[in-house]
């Protein structure tokens, strides 16, 4: 497999494991053809002609300094100058992967985010409230990242000439997707500790555990009832609105599974009177990533796991 083909098998099963589902991807990717084909030229020019096929814009294809067959990759959640540096003293690394992401992935984050109002609308929140809550939260988080020196790593892979990509919403739709088939399949889960007991069960949570991140109860006891459960904050680019919770509670849910919630959103999950499980990020992320690398492993692809990956094969 050549960078595009492993970039491109990391996009399908993106779409694949999506909970908009793959139609619902395809209109999404037919609204932005119909909107760039009613621009007026000038505007064209400035537009992402990416995003008419890649509905995830925080993931791209970042270098490719050598066109060849990647017979060895270094991932990791985070790739910085100090991973490149790495991988140019292991020798022989083919790619690059970040989960994470850098360069013209981490301008446009926040343009996934909009995955977040249809997961929510899946759950019983109205589209038009999940959208006017997240319209405001999008727009901070672009103006967050636009100060970011967001080709330092991308500089260093291309000085050092290695091939770069990065993939986030794919494999976090991978790990959530992966959650919420385990979780909503397991009849004997009534309380809030018995989420944390599956969750343990799985490979990345145990090992997180063991050095005091696995999962945990941020909002709520152990002994709570679960009530319908929501797995909202898993993917869709970073966490949404705070305000969101009191809505995701009129609509009937009782307990959320994340990966990480600021102390705002902790806040706004107990006026809701919400449980909120955090299942942990780097393991999270880990568990997503490591599902996108079976697949390369299948074909033959050697992988050195770096930077908060712990790498646990399912072949």
């Amino acid at each position: 497999m050549k960078t595009k083909e492993i970039f491109d098998l990391a996009i399908k099963m993106g779409v694949e494991s999506d909970f908009r589902k793959p139609a619902e991807v395809k209109k999404f990717l037919k609204r932005k053809k119909e909107k760039y084909e009613k621009l007026p030229p000038e505007k064209k020019e400035d537009f992402d002609t990416e995003s008419l096929e890649n509905p995830y814009l925080d993931s791209r294809i970042l270098n490719i300094s050598e066109d060849k067959e990647i017979k060895k990759i270094l991932v990791g959640i985070d790739i910085g100058p100090a991973e490149i540096l790495i991988a140019q003293e292991i020798g022989n690394i083919d790619l690059i992967i970040s989960h994470h992401p850098i360069g013209k992935a981490l301008a446009h984050l926040a343009d996934v985010m909009d995955l977040q109002c249809d997961v929510l609308n899946q759950y019983g929140v109205p589209i038009n409230i999940a959208e006017g809550l997240m319209k405001k939260r999008i727009s901070e988080v672009a103006r967050g990242v636009n100060g970011i020196n967001h080709q330092r790593t991308v500089d260093a892979a291309r000085i050092l000439k290695f091939n770069l990509i990065n993939c986030h919403t794919p494999c976090d739709n991978l790990s959530a997707n992966f959650l919420k088939d385990k979780i909503e399949n397991d009849k004997s889960i009534e309380t809030v500790e018995d989420i944390i007991k599956i969750l343990k069960k799985i490979p990345e949570y145990q090992e997180a555990n063991k050095i005091g991140a696995g999962p945990k109860i941020f909002v709520g006891a152990p002994e709570n009832r679960c009530g319908k459960i929501a797995l909202t904050e898993i993917t869709g680019g970073t966490e949404g609105s705070p305000k969101l919770y009191a809505k995701i509670a009129q609509a009937g849910i009782g307990t959320i599974i994340g990966m990480h919630i600021s102390e705002e959103h902790k806040k706004e999950a107990e006026e809701a009177n919400l449980n909120v499980v955090v299942a942990g990020h780097m393991s999270s992320d880990s568990l997503g990533v490591n599902l996108f690398l079976d697949e390369l492993e299948k074909k033959g692809i050697e992988i050195i796991p770096c930077s908060g990956l712990t790498r646990i094969s399912r072949l």
